[in-house]
């Protein structure tokens, strides 16, 4: 599949890229993106929600009244889940939500993303360039050039770049990555890629090897 280049103001440099099948046009598995975004998303959880039981509530545990002959039910200590203020009975407790998931299924998974990103024509591929400070109006200017200012963004780059990430982290609903920390969840959550030429050849050989 053919992708023509594009300069930083949206202009054609004349030349193309050709985006290698076995990354960009593979038969997508759907089940192999649930598991990995399932899993993006359960690495996100602290997992620090705790509630207290009934023995760890201060109060006293003295009998509130006598066993029987009130007409009311019976009641051994004022701690008792049943009443306010009580302990909770099967409460959240601290725990880690992470688990383990192969990585070539995670491999799939990415490049099963990238594929329905293809499909889609939802790529674009730029010509690499950096800014010469970290401007928030120069990235905006970026994404209104290349006429993607209302759609979710989601910027591959080959090395990190931190003036362009600098100059994109106050706007919502793009993100600059380096091509060696993609991940399925950013790929899908994007309306559209743009990826840099030497982003292209990195992800290839990332993906191409696993």
């Amino acid at each position: 599949m053919k992708i023509a280049i594009l300069n930083k103001e949206g202009n054609s440099t004349n030349r193309s890229v050709e985006l290698t099948d076995s990354v960009f046009g593979i038969d997508p598995n759907d089940h192999a993106i649930y598991l990995d975004v399932k899993q993006y998303l359960a690495n996100q959880r602290q997992g620090t929600h705790k509630s207290k039981q009934r023995n760890e509530i201060a109060g006293s545990t003295k009998k509130l009244h006598k066993q029987k002959g009130t007409g009311g039910a019976r009641k051994g200590s004022i701690k008792s889940p049943l009443l306010r203020g009580g302990g909770r009975i099967f409460g959240p407790q601290p725990r880690d939500y992470s688990f383990k998931l192969n990585k070539k299924v995670k491999s799939l998974a990415r490049l099963s993303a990238l594929s329905y990103k293809a499909k889609e024509n939802n790529i674009v591929v730029l010509e690499d360039f950096s800014f010469d400070a970290p401007k928030t109006k120069f990235y905006t200017d970026f994404l209104n050039n290349l006429k993607l200012s209302d759609k979710k963004t989601l910027f591959i780059v080959g090395d990190s770049n931190k003036n362009l990430y600098l100059s994109s982290r106050n706007l919502s609903g793009t993100k600059v990555v380096a091509a060696s920390d993609i991940n399925t969840y950013d790929i899908l959550k994007a309306n559209c890629l743009i990826i840099s030429e030497s982003a292209i050849v990195k992800m290839e050989n990332i993906l191409s090897s696993n």
